[in-house]
């Protein structure tokens, strides 16, 4: 009788977490579903002009406003993209290029100190 009562305790205490934690998930969802309103209302009720001073169409500001959001998703993805080289210490193209003309200018420099010594002991 006991056994029986525990695992009745244990089944309802499960479900209970279970729906707990629905439940939380279900609350996320609607704060979610919620701000996402409010930022399609604020888009929604502003009033953006174009070129000639008239009131943007609807499809036109989402045209828009897709290209702004493409524009700063872009701008995201090239800051990880540096961060992720410097993490992993990868040298971009830049840095290369930058270092081989240092090379060519410290090799110049190199052959004229050369030419000098050169010249010196020939005398």
């Amino acid at each position: 009788m006991k056994t029986k009562t525990i695992l009745e305790l244990l089944t309802l205490s499960s479900s209970l977490y279970y729906i707990a934690r629905d439940t939380q998930l279900l609350d996320r969802l609607g704060e979610l579903s919620e701000q996402g309103k409010e930022n399609l209302n604020k888009i929604m009720s502003e009033r953006p002009l174009d070129e000639n001073g008239k009131e943007m169409e609807f499809v036109d500001r989402i045209i828009v406003k897709t290209q702004e959001l493409r524009e700063e998703l872009n701008e995201k993805i090239e800051k990880q993209v540096v961060k992720f080289y410097k993490k992993i210490n990868v040298a971009h193209l830049d840095e290369i290029k930058a270092l081989n003309e240092k090379l060519e200018a410290l090799d110049a420099t190199v052959a004229l100190l050369e030419a000098r010594i050169n010249h010196l002991e020939s005398q």
